[in-house]
């Protein structure tokens, strides 16, 4: 059980790193990368919001939630508050989305920042149901999250088993290093069926014509 006291320490925690040279958006990056430009976005336990944030400038559509007041107070100071609803990823499911004012689908659902390892296998299993309800064709549930504890790569993967989601990418790091079984962290890429959107632009690939 987390305690207030926990709470407040957390969020001095991140306040100071936010203010500090401390990557808190090294996530967002990686989401950038693996989607089109203006995809819509969720970030669930968003902490103090640095990645719906970094996703924002990146035009794309994100949100986040937490269920904790006082982190939340601090992505709000930070950020614009619009973006940000006080909610646990137990409480998702596609009815509750239009009484928060959140998009029905999604492009793709974040998970980082251990938020697995604070949720029971119960919980985790419904959050990977609900993912698969919310993500549009071809969406991608991305989870980051310290591989030898609860919530870890085989939880997640048992968890995947009992829905559509299919793993299509696991590594060591936000930077693609390769993930083996001594890996401390893990980055987990999971697509939905179906196919998803294409950039509309050419995203750096430039052709050249036959010769």
């Amino acid at each position: 059980m987390v305690h207030s006291t926990d709470l407040s320490d957390y969020a001095a925690k991140m306040r100071r790193l936010a203010h500090s040279s401390t990557d808190l958006e090294v996530d967002a990056r990686f989401i950038d990368m693996i989607v089109p430009r203006k995809s819509t976005a969720l970030d669930i336990g968003c902490g103090i919001g640095s990645a719906v944030a970094a996703l924002r400038r990146a035009e794309h559509r994100a949100f986040g939630i937490d269920p904790n007041p006082e982190v939340l107070q601090v992505a709000r100071e930070l950020f614009d508050s619009v973006w940000f609803r006080q909610l646990s990823a137990t409480d998702l499911s596609p009815g509750t989305m239009p009484d928060h004012q959140l998009p029905k689908r999604f492009d793709l659902i974040l998970m980082s920042g251990n938020v697995p390892a604070f949720l029971t296998r119960v919980e985790l299993a419904r959050a990977f149901a609900t993912a698969d309800e919310l993500l549009a064709p071809g969406g991608r549930l991305v989870v980051g999250t310290t591989t030898h504890r609860r919530g870890g790569p085989v939880d997640l993967d048992h968890c995947a088993a009992g829905t559509s989601l299919r793993l299509e990418h696991r590594y060591g790091d936000w930077h693609l290093g390769e993930f083996d079984s001594d890996s401390p962290w893990s980055v987990s890429v999971y697509s939905a069926l179906g196919t998803r959107r294409t950039a509309g632009g050419p995203d750096g690939i430039h052709v050249l014509p036959p010769e």
